[in-house]
């Protein structure tokens, strides 16, 4: 008897990356081994050296196949096994190692839109729809667009047995919402990529596309982020060391260099309008989703918890942004000593 086994990586498209899959059928029992693939196809290597590989890092269920199929996802490597410059896992593991007594903790909230051929699945053909408002959290045909899809989604996370913790309308037609975490800063983004990849595939059989562009729609429309949740076991036990976290953010450099790294197109989208902070202007502050980061209302209370960089595009790498957060506050917690 045999299984298959759909081996995923993210590619060297730029500026943002794509996901690629394709797949092996295993023997019964046997474990995802080591395999190949064509870089100069991936934008990865030139043809003249093209042989990159696939070195499997998480494996759950495949809910599309059913049965005793998986999905794999790898990192990518050269032939002599170190890491491809494509391969952002690898820079966020030693980080993740080095702070890992912080106890470092993520929620990722990624907003996507639903693309029926050229526009946003509920758009009209000729003209615009009603102005944002009604959509967000809306309920009825007139203002929700591809509910089938997102429960199907949302069905199949849940039996790949990723950590999704939940799911929304968003404030644009067709613009919804899904939620990964509380986890580590490597689980997060291996659960977030696959989930990903299962949101186009599960697309992809209504003949719906499914984009995490930062502005969608031109106009007066939110654009789309993956706002990023963030605790330690010190944040998570004391309020003083969510204001160091907060204050290291803004430090010096540091907001030019997180918003270099958080998407592409993310001056179109941190516009100060839109429940947005300008992008070259970094801000905090208790239940303001008009700052850079917020400190939710019940934090602030408790005088515990955790923060919400709200800067992170919808097309951002969750292994970037999670590496720049941990690394950026813990050295700060550490000076501090709020270990």
């Amino acid at each position: 008897m045999t299984f298959k086994a759909e081996y995923i990586w993210i590619d060297g498209t730029e500026p943002t990356a794509k996901l690629r899959s394709k797949t092996k059928i295993l023997a019964d029992g046997a474990e995802p081994p080591v395999w190949g693939f064509d870089g100069s196809s991936t934008n990865q290597a030139e043809g003249h050296a093209s042989d990159l590989v696939l070195q499997p890092v998480f494996s759950c269920p495949d809910p599309i196949r059913g049965g005793d199929d998986i999905l794999v996802l790898c990192e990518v490597l050269h032939t002599d096994l170190t890491p491809h410059a494509s391969n952002t896992r690898a820079l966020l593991r030693p980080v993740a190692e080095k702070f890992a007594a912080h106890q470092p903790v993520f929620g990722i909230e990624q907003e996507y839109t639903f693309f029926q051929g050229s526009r946003p699945l509920g758009f009209p053909e000729n003209g615009y729809p009603a102005p944002q408002g009604g959509y967000y959290c809306g309920v009825g045909a007139d203002e929700i667009f591809g509910r089938e899809i997102v429960e199907k989604h949302l069905d199949n996370c849940l039996t790949a047995g990723l950590g999704i913790s939940g799911i929304n309308a968003e404030v644009m037609p067709g613009q919804w919402e899904f939620q990964v975490g509380p986890l580590s800063p490597l689980q997060v983004s291996d659960h977030m990529w696959v989930a990903r990849w299962l949101l186009y595939r599960t697309a992809e059989a209504y003949g719906i596309s499914a984009t995490l562009d930062a502005k969608p729609a031109k106009g007066d429309w939110n654009g789309a982020g993956a706002h990023t949740n963030f605790s330690t076991r010190a944040m998570r036990e004391g309020y003083e060391p969510i204001i160091t976290a907060c204050e290291a953010l803004g430090d010096g450099d540091k907001p030019a260099v997180h918003v270099k790294h958080y998407g592409v197109g993310i001056e179109a989208r941190l516009t100060g309008l839109h429940e947005t902070a300008p992008w070259n202007e970094y801000s905090y502050g208790v239940s303001d989703r008009g700052a850079s980061v917020r400190i939710p209302w019940q934090v602030e209370v408790d005088r515990k918890g955790y923060i919400e960089d709200r800067r992170p595009n919808a097309n951002c790498d969750p292994y970037v942004v999670t590496r720049l957060m941990v690394d950026t506050c813990c050295t700060a917690l550490e000076k501090a000593g709020q270990v």
